[in-house]
């Protein structure tokens, strides 16, 4: 692929925000409201015109702006990352040192030299996600039922029976392992998008209809956003899709201690 064919190349990445914050100057970011449904203008894309589920936004959390994505707009690849929350260019794409964080955010020249390279291995449908976190001594299932409910996951793979059944032994081995990757952060082909929006919503609207989450706290009732984390595996693994791995970058500091000690105890309470 030369250069003018990646330059007309049309990349759509949505940054999920609830508030104004600094966003990326590279024209292939666009910040959206999400949950904008019922909320004054924050002077972002809102998510809640067109075919959208804004108003579910307490439920979905980022997953309404990809669903507005999805509906309403057309890209050669689609995205998804968080205002707080981005992909990092590799080393020897962009310095790991820099005088500030959005130096090392993505962008289009990092994202055109992935495209580059998987047609010169003639790989046409590739993702870019965010590095696996390894959880060691806990499975993807046993670390979603110590933090959430596991009738969430256990409805969602009776749904995948019901409804995709040769999406089991994948949903077994990602449920098995140690390693996922999380975030609902992506990058990839509009094709492919499509093709994984189309299959996870249907799961998840079903999921809505059979779980009741009238006695979850604020935090649980997130439930459908982070069942989405770990479709996204299961989904990749069945159709085997190829991808690459990015470190994270967040723009504000994270308490790692207290993320760890709530790990453990929720562990072993």
């Amino acid at each position: 692929m030369n250069e003018m064919e990646t330059q007309s190349i049309d990349i759509k990445i949505l940054i999920a925000t609830h508030k104004h914050y600094q966003m990326p100057s590279d024209d292939i970011y666009l910040p959206v409201h999400v949950g904008a449904y019922g909320k004054e203008s924050i002077g972002y894309t809102r998510d809640d015109y067109g075919d959208n589920i804004s108003d579910r936004n307490k439920n979905y959390c980022e997953l309404t702006g990809l669903y507005w994505a999805w509906k309403n707009t057309k890209s050669d690849y689609l995205g998804l990352v968080h205002y707080r929350r981005h992909f990092m260019a590799k080393s020897g794409m962009k310095s790991f040192v820099a005088k500030n964080k959005w130096d090392c955010v993505l962008d289009r020249t990092a994202i055109e030299k992935y495209i580059d390279e998987m047609s010169m291995k003639q790989i046409r449908s590739f993702v870019l996600l965010p590095r696996k976190r390894n959880y060691f001594i806990e499975t993807n299932y046993s670390q979603y039922v110590h933090a959430h409910h596991k009738e969430d996951l256990d409805i969602t793979r009776k749904i995948i029976l019901e409804k995709y059944p040769d999406y089991i032994p994948a949903y077994e081995q990602v449920m098995k392992s140690t390693k996922g990757h999380r975030f609902n952060m992506f990058i990839m082909d509009r094709k492919s998008a499509d093709a994984y929006c189309e299959w996870v919503f249907s799961i998840l609207f079903e999921l809505e209809k059979r779980l009741d989450i009238s006695s979850y706290s604020d935090n649980d009732k997130r439930v459908y956003g982070f069942v989405s984390e770990r479709m996204l595996d299961v989904w990749l693994v069945r159709n085997e899709i190829y991808y690459c791995e990015l470190p994270v970058i967040f723009m504000e500091k994270e308490n790692w201690p207290k993320k760890i000690c709530g790990f453990l105890r929720r562990k072993f309470r």
